[in-house]
């Protein structure tokens, strides 16, 4: 865990790009609004505090016309209360909104960009479950900072405020030591401080061990979700095999980590609330008994009795923030040491592309070539995997990559500029589109016609252009579900998936097409007729294939052993 210097100046260091973002105007104004409905509220603080001054005399004199008077003041206090705390609390969650806005859109922004989140996947680092950090750890780290922040600012204009009312009603008090006679000055004040500042040390060393096992938790939570998403992905695959049992297993373990990390929460959580149960019991009674005497005496009224008990609650209290936030500070500062992980990475990703001397060259050359010069392509480790690779491919022509499949995967990702480590130079052609055909095409939730034409095409296709080219990929049975929204990737088979990135492609008609195991589901015969679709109806394209279909060859004149 970064010490407390290092983790705030890094957070202050993200909250400013916030700050002084392009609606800074707006954020800024909303602040200030925000800051003068609060000293408001400290105002009215004040004013009640003076109130129940009044409301006491009137009771401690008899007085009915006094009574009926501090009734109308109340009548007048109950309106702007209410007021002030509706417009207060309308501005503060407005000024949550903007911010949990823009730092949930510059963490994803950052992770989904150009392959970064899945290139981070390859680096050290503390990145799991990025989901749970843009989803649940933006929102904690902005709310509670907006929350935290208006409550340290009320708690010092209460301090401002209440220090001076408390040292006017303390007086002086004499101290008789026997042998001489000391006049103390406000001694209700530096009672409330060394009250208020004994409790607070205490408090924060009660609080510690609560931030380690917020983290922790965060962690084992998001972990386990992460479980029970790929286990519904997967569902057919786990079922055909009767992987249920391994799969419980699986759930039971990290459930059961969750459970040892809940046990240390609740004890760090334990020993908090006896703290502050027992100091908030004790606060109720203690100003009370010091200034009670005085009260005794007849040096005071009862109404400057309970005047100088509450002004001292409010002053301790005020004293008292960091215990009274210990457990939200915990929570917010593991929320925000786990997006400032995940952006760290990202850091270190832009840093390691960055690094001209292990990174592959992508580069636009300007004929209308596939170029692979002096080509290496190795792990993050700096394994080898493939190395001087030297290769033109012209257009129109088509390549069979034969040998390890896994690495001509990884070569396809070094032309698409997402697996960058290694050395030499990949020249794209000058001009053309390149199109990707993984084994499993992603479909997200929506419409089918959406999906497949998912991410955006340059043009939109008209519905007979999708109609025809479901139909050359075997998928009229689809036609008449265009329209209807469902998570396709978990309701189609795996062939009618890749039929479906065939029906992209013929969308799309790109110059340059790149098949990885694009059809390996389907049956010999059925891939053979893929292959003989995509050179009937795009007959210009380069083709790049990696397949197990037994005659490649009649498709692929050439071909790069890896």
């Amino acid at each position: 865990m970064p010490d407390s210097r290092h983790f705030l100046v890094e957070f202050l260091r993200l909250a400013r790009q916030f700050w002084c973002s392009e609606h800074k105007r707006t954020i800024r104004g909303a602040a200030l609004l925000l800051a003068a409905l609060t000293m408001l509220q400290m105002v009215m603080a004040v004013l009640l505090n003076r109130w129940s001054a009044g409301l006491f005399n009137a009771l401690e004199q008899h007085s009915m016309t006094d009574l009926l008077t501090q009734v109308g003041k109340l009548a007048i206090l109950f309106v702007c209360g209410i007021v002030l705390t509706g417009s207060h609390l309308f501005v503060k969650r407005n000024l949550m909104i903007y911010w949990r806005d823009w730092m949930t859109e510059h963490v994803f922004t950052r992770w989904m960009k150009d392959g970064a989140h899945y290139l981070i996947s390859h680096l050290p680092g503390e990145h799991d479950n990025p989901d749970g950090r843009i989803a649940e750890d933006c929102r904690i780290a902005t709310e509670s900072a907006v929350g935290m922040a208006h409550s340290l600012f009320y708690s010092i204009l209460m301090l401002v405020g209440f220090t001076q009312v408390l040292w006017s009603l303390s007086g002086v008090v004499t101290l008789d030591l026997g042998f001489v006679r000391l006049p103390v000055y406000g001694h209700l004040v530096w009672i409330a401080i060394v009250y208020a500042a004994t409790a607070s040390w205490l408090g924060w060393q009660v609080s510690r061990p609560l931030t380690g096992a917020t983290n922790q938790r965060q962690s084992a939570e998001a972990n386990f979700r992460a479980s029970l998403l790929e286990a519904r992905e997967n569902s057919q695959a786990i079922a055909l095999i009767r992987g249920e049992a391994y799969e419980r297993h699986q759930f039971h373990e990290l459930f059961h980590k969750i459970r040892l990390i809940w046990n240390d929460q609740t004890k760090a959580w334990r020993n908090i609330l006896m703290f502050t149960s027992g100091y908030s019991v004790f606060s109720m009674a203690f100003p009370i008994l010091v200034s009670s005497p005085r009260y005794i005496l007849e040096k005071i009224t009862l109404g400057t009795l309970m005047q100088s008990a509450q002004a001292f609650q409010h002053m301790a209290s005020a004293l008292s923030w960091p215990v009274n936030n210990a457990g939200g500070i915990a929570e917010w500062r593991a929320s925000v040491e786990r997006i400032l992980n995940l952006l760290k990475v990202l850091d270190d990703l832009d840093a390691e592309l960055a690094k001209a001397d292990h990174v592959i060259e992508v580069r636009r050359g300007d004929r209308p070539v596939l170029a692979f010069r002096d080509l290496s392509i190795v792990k993050y480790d700096g394994t080898v995997v493939a190395q001087n690779i030297n290769m033109e491919i012209g257009q129109g022509e088509h390549v069979l990559i034969t040998g390890n499949i896994f690495t001509g995967a990884k070569l396809f990702r070094a032309i698409a500029g997402i697996r960058p480590w290694g050395s030499g130079v990949i020249e794209l052609p000058a001009r053309g589109r390149l199109f990707f055909m993984p084994p499993r095409p992603h479909l997200p939730s929506g419409t089918l016609r959406n999906a497949i034409c998912y991410p955006s095409s340059r043009r939109v296709p008209s519905e007979e252009e999708i109609v025809q080219a479901m139909r050359l990929a075997g998928l009229t049975n689809l036609i008449d579900k265009l329209d209807n929204s469902d998570k396709w990737v978990h309701t189609l088979s795996r062939q009618e998936l890749q039929r479906l990135g065939m029906v992209r492609l013929l969308l799309n008609r790109p110059q340059w097409i790149f098949l990885q195991e694009a059809f390996d589901s389907l049956e010999p015969e059925e891939e053979e007729q893929m292959m003989r679709l995509i050179c009937a109806q795009i007959p210009d394209a380069t083709l790049l294939t990696i397949s197990h279909m037994p005659n490649n060859a009649a498709f692929h004149p050439r071909s790069l052993e890896l």
